[in-house]
């Protein structure tokens, strides 16, 4: 235990972690040359496309310093906002973490948001100037940063380069030096936190585990404390990076469980796992807190058949996901399907193309969605996901909607259009730090529903790609908010139904009429679309009807003639009108529901 280091690697997206992690792995020799490629730990096809990490990955190293072999537990993490949940759960493991810094950017949104994540967990941090051989490297600056912002002294700072291997020796022997060794009782009964899980079709649930104290051997019987489950330890190992069976792992060791358990919800993420013989006396761990989700959507299959292969495949996900939370839905015009909360519109898109891809499913999600809690006058709150829930307006006293708490990292010159674009979501400005003589932190408060549209690419576009962002649940606030009812041909259609602002109600009412009038094809008899907020129309649009051409076989004869057949078709579509049901197409739901 005295030789086992436990670190992991934070920074911001695109910061070079997984470069940075794959030149520790060819310092240590953990793989063959042969089996080497770029980011390594990044196993998913999707990460690897897409350039960024989703999944923590762990790996176990083997590194000696002054004749003494170290074991070095390394946990790679993900640098992007949605993904937090996976960096927090992996601090949880770790005595220690390298700060990746590029040098070409300096410290951004995520930087700041994962540093605070680390000191919470009361890690050793090492700091770490990254990419040091490109031409626009600036390290000295970069170094200035992270000694202003995160009180660093210079000699802890180091210097190093992911893609050429300059320094990665240095790291190494400093995660030696100043990672403290795990804390445990290896006398003590087994205790393990569970800190990631997958699925294995022939070996069922497999979960990564940190164990705290005692040990662990192969065929031994586990249990699981939360869900009081039982299962045999099939196999046990540790990660290099691949799974390496071994006999036993130890105090303070980061290694996995087989435990062939089918029912995925029986080995929860953050449980404690100890022995069967230990049955009342064991303490839980402290495990993790419960992940609030941000962002609501509905997950329908395109064909109805495929819903039961849908929910398996999300309990499967969920597994791997923490993060995911889903229950049931039944939307009439659209079919069954789940309402699914995400941590943002990152991990949204993810999830979905990762049930597209792995399940071999065709999905369609709705708009993204908040929570909003309702308090009603009979003094009973109510929270509500999606506008068909809405109470009857004469019984809402007033609504809650989630804000958060906005750090946005940006060269100055930005300042003006980003204020800009803030204000025009309903931002309020808090502070406005100056990093150095030409960053600016910029602090707002801004409700989420104005976030997660398209907040994140706007901000990209006035900063021309340089503004980072990084939000935080800050609370609820009561806002002045309606619900937007759609009515086709007299009938309301709660499926197309928003909740907005009351300052741009009406504005979203015509566009929401305007473009159901593109989709929705023409009948025998016309086709009236309202926008409606609290039973006063505020919008309206007309589909008009087919017109045949009633008149066409008459020929000579008095006007009079041409106006009774004119007529007699009036009266025919006026009675058509009546009964005449419209049949809103799919695509109208989805068209509207995706802007």
């Amino acid at each position: 235990m005295n030789n086992v280091r436990n670190f992991c690697i934070i920074a911001h997206i695109d910061h070079g972690k997984s470069t940075l992690a794959d030149r520790l792995l060819q310092t240590t020799n953990t793989v063959a040359k042969r089996d080497m490629k770029d980011q390594l730990l990044d196993q998913m096809d999707l990460e690897r496309e897409r350039g960024i990490t989703i999944k923590l990955q762990p790996v176990r190293m083997n590194y000696s310093l002054d004749g003494q072999d170290y074991v070095l537990n390394l946990i790679d993490t993900p640098g992007h906002v949605d993904f937090t949940y996976e960096v927090s759960r992996s601090l949880a493991c770790c005595e220690g973490a390298i700060l990746v810094v590029d040098s070409t950017q300096g410290i951004e949104a995520q930087t700041l948001a994962n540093v605070h994540l680390a000191q919470e967990h009361n890690l050793k941090i090492i700091p770490v100037v990254n990419k040091i051989d490109l031409p626009n490297s600036d390290r000295v600056k970069t170094a200035e940063e992270i000694m202003n912002i995160f009180g660093f002294d210079e000699e802890e700072i180091l210097y190093a380069s992911g893609k050429t291997g300059e320094g990665v020796d240095e790291i190494l022997k400093a995660v030696v030096e100043r990672v403290p060794r795990p804390q445990g009782n290896p006398d003590a009964p087994f205790r393990g936190l569970i800190f990631d899980s997958v699925y294995d079709t022939h070996r069922g649930v497999i979960s990564f585990i940190r164990v705290f104290d005692g040990e662990i051997r192969k065929n031994q019987t586990i249990r699981m404390i939360g869900t009081n489950t039982e299962a045999q330890a099939l196999d046990v190992g540790f990660f290099r990076p691949k799974f390496e069976g071994q006999e036993k792992i130890m105090t303070g060791e980061v290694g996995y469980i087989v435990t062939g358990l089918r029912d995925v919800s029986k080995a929860r993420v953050g449980d404690t796992v100890t022995l069967k013989e230990y049955k009342e006396d064991i303490q839980q761990l402290p495990g993790y807190k419960q992940v609030k989700p941000m962002v609501f959507a509905t997950i329908f299959p395109t064909s109805a058949e495929d819903y039961p292969k849908l929910r398996e495949a999300m309990d499967k996900l969920k597994l791997s996901d923490a993060a995911l939370q889903f229950e049931p839905e039944n939307i009439p015009s659209i079919g069954f399907g789940f309402r699914t909360g995400f941590l943002g519109l990152l991990h949204m898109d993810i999830v979905q193309e990762r049930l597209s891809r792995e399940y071999d499913l065709d999905l369609v999600l709705t708009a993204p969605s908040v929570a909003y809690r309702v308090h009603l006058m009979s003094g009973v709150d109510k929270v509500i996901h999606t506008p068909a829930e809405w109470p009857d307006p004469s019984t809402i006293q007033n609504v809650s909607e989630p804000w958060m708490s906005v750090e946005i990292l940006t060269p100055q010159e930005y300042i003006g259009p980003i204020m800009e674009i803030v204000s025009q979501r309903r931002g309020i400005s808090v502070d406005i730090n100056y990093v150095r003589q030409d960053r600016v932190l910029m602090k707002f408060e801004m409700p989420l529903a104005n976030i997660i549209i398209d907040f994140y690419d706007k901000l990209k576009s006035v900063s021309s790609g340089y503004a980072s962002l990084n939000y935080d649940f800050l609370d609820e606030r009561v806002g002045d908010l309606q619900k937007v009812d759609i009515i086709v041909s007299g009938e309301k259609v709660e499926a197309l139904a928003t909740i907005v602002h009351r300052s741009v109600a009406e504005v979203e009412g015509r566009e929401l009429v305007a473009s159901l009038k593109e989709l929705i094809p023409k009948q025998q008899f016309e086709i009236p679309l309202q926008a409606t907020i609290g039973g006063k129309v505020v919008a309206r649009e007309t589909i008009k009807a087919f017109r045949k051409d009633v008149t066409g076989g008459l020929y000579g004869g008095d006007v009079t003639r041409k106006m009774k057949v004119l007529n007699k078709q009036k009266k025919g579509k006026k009675r058509m009108k009546k009964i005449g049901k419209v049949e809103i197409p799919q695509e109208a739901f989805l068209a509207v529901l995706k802007k």
